[in-house]
């Protein structure tokens, strides 16, 4: 990549448009104040579909990868690239979710070498998350996408809508196939995961 750089102008979307392209172009300056501008995002979406700082990062570098290959390309002209990087970024992370199936159970969560109030709720707490993403691999893609959107990042339907390419109608109905779905599969643990009062 040739270091050149790009003039102060447009803030926002319009910015990171213009980064884009240059990034694309490789500018090595447009690259890193791009990349700092999205990654943030990335990785804190990253980070509460998988529950792990390791391999969040790992995802967030493939997206920007994804994201330079797309720049190359031209791929993501027509698309805010935060709603492209929503959509790629779900994707990584339910492709490794899928991968990682053998989640951890509650009596393979590991001793807390130093007990303190509250780490039962803590554990308890993990084993919840590490079921509800081990239910969310097994959902058909896109129904696995739209409860991630809604539920985990809380985006509306509407963006969710822009992100995914389809109609509202048609978030609210993945969605609420999806939650039912979810509700089934975490049917037969509810008392392990300490809802059984619910």
């Amino acid at each position: 990549m040739a270091e050149r750089s790009i003039p102060n102008g447009p803030s926002g979307r319009d910015r990171e448009s213009a980064l884009l392209h240059a990034f694309g172009q490789g500018d090595v300056a447009a690259a890193a104040e791009l990349i700092d501008l999205v990654c943030p995002r990335v990785l804190a979406q990253a980070t509460r579909l998988m529950g792990s700082r390791a391999e969040a990062e790992e995802i967030a570098q493939e997206a920007m990868v994804k994201l330079w290959r797309a720049a190359k390309g031209d791929e993501i002209v027509t698309a805010r690239i935060s709603t492209w990087l929503y959509r790629v970024t779900a994707n990584l992370c339910i492709d490794r979710l899928r991968l990682r199936r053998t989640t951890l159970a509650m009596h393979d969560l590991p001793e807390p070498v130093d007990p303190a109030p509250g780490v039962a709720a803590t554990l308890q707490d993990q084993a919840r998350k590490a079921a509800l993403r081990a239910a969310l691999a097994d959902l058909p893609e896109r129904q696995a996408m739209a409860v991630s959107l809604r539920f985990m990042e809380g985006l509306s339907n509407p963006q969710i809508a822009e992100i995914m390419g389809v109609g509202i109608e048609a978030v609210e109905s993945l969605t609420a196939r999806g939650k039912r779905a979810l509700v089934a599969a975490l049917a037969d643990r509810k008392e392990e995961l300490g809802y059984a009062d619910e």
